[in-house]
């Protein structure tokens, strides 16, 4: 797989990105390790040599699972993590990257991400001065390689990036959910930061398998995901859906790939997509084969307007 420069920093990352959210157990039902692990290798042996976890999934057990699948090839792939709101005070900062390092059986991290800004989820405000101060500080000790903010707002990307290089923006971005477009994407741009898109499928609804009358497993955190449970919003999206089915079935593709392949055709995005097996890793790494024209860009973007144009501009996608 092709590989594309992150931010202004040295790291490759490729287009398509292995997320491990659902690696750490919490909030999923159905997982199992060794299927995880499968996928994981599965993805490397596709052409993917990007990982994304974080310390707050399965309090560390994504991690833990991420260096399982992947300690003989640390030398060949970059891993992504994040630190959380709740451990923004610099000496947190360096006692979570420390667990993390820990955790994923390596001395450096390459991509070290603010997971969600100071206060978010009813935590303490630390100055985004202090917790990028620590950031930099990682960076100088050769424990991370570049440092990444995830779920910033354009202000808040501007106040981080006095402090220090910011590289990345990792936010929710999908056909289904497009709020950067206006806000962030146009400085990321401008200022040369990667986005590493996350629910790059929308939580699975860009796969096409959940149907009208789909309903959730008691404990999965979609039910509350905004697309799912309003009524209006999901018939909307199966409206799309099948606008969309045509365009796959002209390129002999699922529905997903073709989605994936719209997204990393946007300015500077890469996607981040999950797997629970080796087929879902290996057929999410096939997107990055599919090739569109300007002219089905666009077609796409206009069939996904029909979802997105009449969300509210709350850029977050759960009813928590």
């Amino acid at each position: 797989m092709e590989t594309r420069t992150l931010g202004k920093s040295a790291l490759k990352i490729t287009p398509i990105i292995m997320g491990t959210w659902q690696a750490g157990k919490k909030m999923w039902v159905g997982i199992e390790d060794n299927d995880i692990i499968q996928a994981l290798r599965a993805a490397y042996h596709a052409g993917i040599t990007t990982f994304d976890t974080a310390e707050v999934y399965g309090d560390g057990y994504s991690e833990q699972i991420v260096a399982s699948a992947l300690s003989d090839v640390r030398g060949n792939v970059i891993y992504a993590t994040k630190v959380f709101s709740n451990h923004l005070k610099p000496d947190q900062v360096i006692e979570a990257c420390d667990r993390s390092l820990k955790n994923l059986k390596t001395d450096y991290i390459d991509l070290y991400q603010i997971h969600w800004p100071s206060g978010t989820w009813g935590g303490e405000t630390i100055p985004i001065s202090e917790t990028m101060g620590a950031m930099v500080k990682l960076k100088e000790q050769g424990k991370i390689r570049a440092v990444g903010v995830s779920n910033f707002n354009r202000a808040q990307m501007e106040e981080a990036a006095q402090y220090g290089q910011i590289d990345s923006l990792q936010p929710p971005y999908s056909l289904f959910w497009r709020k950067i477009e206006t806000d962030q994407m146009p400085y990321c741009v401008e200022n040369n930061i990667s986005i590493i898109a996350y629910s790059s499928l929308a939580q699975g609804l860009l796969t096409g398998k959940f149907g009208p009358d789909h309903q959730f497993a008691e404990g999965d955190h979609r039910s509350k995901n905004k697309l799912f449970a309003d009524p209006e919003n999901y018939a909307r999206v199966q409206e799309a859906l099948e606008k969309l089915r045509p365009i796959a079935d002209r390129h002999h593709c699922t529905l997903a790939q073709l989605a994936l392949a719209w997204l990393i055709a946007q300015p500077q995005t890469c996607a981040i997509v999950g797997a629970r097996n080796e087929q879902q890793a290996t057929d999410n790494a096939k997107a990055g084969d599919v090739k569109l024209s300007p002219e089905e860009v666009q077609e796409i973007d206009a069939i996904g307007r029909i979802v997105t144009d009449n969300l509210d501009e709350n850029q977050v996608m759960w009813n928590f």
